[in-house]
Order: structure tokens, then C-alpha cells, then sequence
């Protein structure tokens, strides 16, 4: 990736005018609220025709395909489930006809390399102008894949795609990141390489925003969010939480002391651990 990197066009640190890791008023959750509640949305065309999405065919990167293709957009939807990559391309032409799709299979959890290949030859010749990450995991995924996913995962389908929208000169990124990375709280206590790998996302994503904010390249990090439409915030800053409850949520945790928060989150993640022993325990039955 470094080599992509370094061929950015920032020329001295005046030109790093992205809203960056700043720790006042602008770095808080009150702003992050109060921006993502009133500002404009954006005009996702003039990134590009095309949109490439990993994890389309459930959740929120379903929601995020449907929305794309309701803006006019065509479609590059990578996921590791042939079948259901059908049924959500399928399901997305039935209801707008002019959208165009290709499908890609990968599994990030596999050889990422070779996967990673086959979205570039994909993508060779379309103007991807919108890049959505949502990598998901799935139960059995252990450790090391936690990281890989949304490490290198992350890291390395930028990487695919990044070179084509700097020729172009224009392109939005949105990588899907976790209100536990934020530093809000400790994190959630018994998952702490899931925080960990999404602080990899959240600061890869900050960085990137100053990177290519020259070349009109607008990178975004969406958290606490199950809101399809918070890609059209995309080039404000670099954080966004669109849906507003998790707004207000996040608004009140960073008033209370943290000891309060962490006390409470280890009793509740306790108990969720001791469901899910639990569940495996009667599944050895």
C-alpha cells in the first residue's frame, strides 16, 4: 500500500486541511452529532457510475447496495456467498431495472491475494467512483482471521481500487468501523482484538482522508450504524455517525466517567459470555 501512499499529492502540511484526530470541540461526539444532523447530503454521480461493495448480501452492506442503486449507480458487489449474491443482484434489478451488476466472489477469510486479483481484473475498465468496506465475520472465523479481515482486508481492496480514482481525480471511500475503537470507553472487555482491529480502520481511514483530500478523494470511517444513507456524508470529515440514536448515545457516554461505563460493560459482556458458553455447552449435548 506504501507505494500508493506516497505517490499522494500533498506537497507541504498546509495543504492537510482534512478534520483530522484533534483532541477539542471538533473531535468530540456533541460535533459529530451536530454536523452529521445538519449537513447537506452529497451527490454520489460525481464520484463516478460505479460502486464497488464488499459484504452486500446482508445488513447493513445489503442496505448500502440497495441505496446505491437507487441513486443511479452501478454496481461491483464482492462477497464470498455465490448464492446470495445472486439472490441480492437479482433482487436489486427487479426493482431497478437500469442498474448495471457484476459479482465477484471472494472469501477474506481465504487467500486474500488472489481474491484481491480478482477484483481488479472486475473492476479494469469501470469508473469506480465509490468504494464501500463492510468485511464482514462470521461464528467460526478465529482469531487470526478477525485481524486479517479487517486489517489487510481493509488495507489491500483499497489498495485495488485507490489507483484508478487518483488518475480520475475524484472517488469517496467508506470503510465501516466500530464505536469501540473510539476511545469513548476502555472497549467492549472480553472482545479486545475486535476494538483493536477496527482503531486499525478508524485511523486508517483518518489518515487516508488527509492524504487524498488534494486529489479530491473523500474518505469516510461510519460507525454505531445500522443506517444505509450515512455514505452521503462522505468528504465533511472522516467520522460519522448518521444515525442519530447512536448519536445521541455516544453523546451521553462521553459524559459519564469511564470507570462507570467499563463497570457496567464488563457485567453485561460477562453475561453474554456466560450465554454463549452455555449455548456451546448444550450443543456438545
Amino acid at each position: 500500500m506504501d507505494h500508493v501512499l506516497t505517490n499522494s499529492t500533498i506537497d507541504k502540511p498546509s495543504n492537510l486541511n482534512c478534520e483530522t484526530h484533534r483532541r477539542n470541540f471538533w473531535n468530540t461526539p456533541i460535533s459529530v452529532l451536530v454536523f452529521s444532523w445538519f449537513q447537506p447530503a452529497k451527490n454520489l454521480k460525481k464520484y463516478g457510475s460505479w460502486a464497488l461493495v464488499t459484504g452486500p448480501t446482508d445488513g447493513i452492506g445489503k442496505s448500502f447496495s440497495f441505496e446505491l442503486a437507487k441513486r443511479g449507480l452501478n454496481l461491483v458487489l464482492v462477497g464470498r456467498n455465490p448464492d446470495k449474491l445472486k439472490d441480492v443482484s437479482d433482487s436489486i434489478q427487479a426493482k431497478y431495472t437500469k442498474t448495471q451488476i457484476k459479482s465477484v466472489v471472494v472469501d477474506f477469510s481465504g487467500d486474500l491475494d488472489e481474491g484481491v486479483e480478482r477484483i481488479k481484473e472486475a473492476i479494469e475498465g469501470l469508473d469506480i467512483g465509490i468504494l464501500i468496506k463492510m468485511l464482514r465475520m462470521v461464528d467460526e472465523v478465529l482469531l487470526n482471521n478477525l485481524i486479517k479481515i479487517n486489517v489487510k482486508g481493509t488495507t489491500k481492496v483499497t489498495q485495488a481500487v485507490l489507483p484508478a480514482m487518483l488518475k480520475r481525480k475524484k472517488g469517496a471511500i467508506v470503510n465501516i468501523g466500530s464505536g469501540a475503537a473510539l476511545g469513548i470507553t476502555s472497549g467492549p472487555p472480553l472482545y479486545s482484538v475486535y476494538p483493536a482491529a477496527k482503531a486499525y480502520v478508524d485511523q486508517f481511514s483518518r489518515c487516508l482522508c488527509v492524504e487524498y483530500k488534494k486529489s479530491r478523494i473523500d474518505v469516510l470511517c461510519q460507525i454505531c450504524d445500522a443506517h444505509p444513507k450515512g455514505f452521503l456524508d462522505a468528504g465533511y470529515e472522516p467520522l460519522r455517525t448518521p444515525y442519530r440514536p447512536h448519536s445521541l448515545l455516544w453523546c451521553f457516554m462521553y459524559l459519564l466517567p469511564d470507570s462507570l461505563i467499563n463497570a457496567r460493560l464488563m457485567q453485561l459482556f460477562l453475561r453474554i459470555r456466560k450465554k454463549g458458553q452455555l449455548k456451546d455447552a448444550r450443543k456438545k449435548e
